[in-house]
């Protein structure tokens, strides 16, 4: 199969490693997943986010007896005030590292991940998450390092450094004694813009939100070729590139199956792989779409 990338061509040598994912943050079910049909699933490391809802290591091994591959979800540009290392005094008291409230996102705080002591931090949560059986992570947040530059606090370019940093550091963290673990960054994939080959060295692929629509309205094909750009160049590497889209209202409509169906075939079409979700945004639930979801 040859494809066009990035005003190249390459042929796709290799076997794409997940005909199908599924993404589910709240409140998943191992067992379901489990028996879902699909291949590889990307969850919380709880429950319900909290400490006390963690998943032990027998819960995580029921997908994994079932040939499901969990990926843990990790938020390495934020800070979430309901996660096991967050201190009740950091709201009147922050430290030097913690930044202001995402307004988009109630009880997420913009961090300095370029800090030693943020560092610490993923360390001991991927540490959990590899105690769980855990055979990936998902790094979200990648983007924020727009959001430092932003600010006129360091340029667009010292911050997309310091989070390839961030991210090498964390490859070289999990693959000392577990080689093959999956490292999936999400979004923010216009760092490639300013990588010098690490990047590209070390993760497993990527995977992008809102490529084709914005919930359910269709995007401008100009945004979403600017992003397929760096997608390609991913490709190109010999990454795999996953996709959800919250292209799902729910309804039986013809206008949703059409839209569902239209969402697939543009990924088919780049050799991406496809997640349609619920419109929501909630992520709550394996949502399986009768003869499309999971593809067979």
């Amino acid at each position: 199969m040859i494809i066009a990338s990035c005003g190249m061509t390459f042929q796709d040598e290799w076997e794409i490693p997940f005909k199908n994912w599924l993404y589910q943050l709240q409140n998943a079910d191992p067992s379901e997943i489990a028996s879902s049909g699909f291949e590889l699933a990307v969850i919380d490391y709880s429950r319900d986010g909290s400490e006390k809802g963690e998943y032990s290591q027998e819960e995580i091994k029921i997908m994994l007896d079932a040939g499901v591959v969990p990926v843990a979800y990790l938020n390495i540009g934020q800070a979430e005030d309901y996660r096991f290392y967050w201190k009740n005094d950091w709201y009147e008291n922050p430290p030097e590292w913690l930044g202001e409230e995402d307004k988009m996102w109630p009880g997420n705080y913009f961090v300095k991940y370029w800090y030693p002591e943020w560092k610490d931090i993923i360390f001991s949560y991927i540490d959990r998450i590899l105690s769980q059986g855990f055979k990936g992570v998902y790094l979200d947040r990648v983007d924020s390092f727009e959001y430092w530059s932003s600010t006129g606090q360091i340029s667009k370019e010292e911050a997309a450094r310091r989070m390839i940093d961030l991210i090498e550091d964390i490859a070289e963290y999990i693959r000392k004694e577990n080689p093959d673990i999956l490292i999936i960054p999400q979004n923010g994939e216009n760092i490639l813009e300013f990588d010098d080959g690490r990047i590209l060295s070390f993760v497993s692929g990527w995977s992008v939100e809102n490529l084709f629509y914005l919930k359910t309205t269709p995007l401008p094909d100009e945004e979403t070729e600017s992003r397929i750009h760096y997608l390609d160049m991913l490709r190109w590497h010999g990454k795999f590139v996953l996709s959800v889209d919250y292209v799902d209202d729910g309804s039986d409509s013809l206008e949703n199956l059409e839209r569902i169906l239209d969402y697939y075939k543009k990924c088919e079409e780049k050799v991406y792989i496809p997640y349609a979700a619920k419109s929501d945004l909630q992520l709550d639930e394996v949502n399986i779409i009768e003869g499309i979801q999971p593809a067979e």
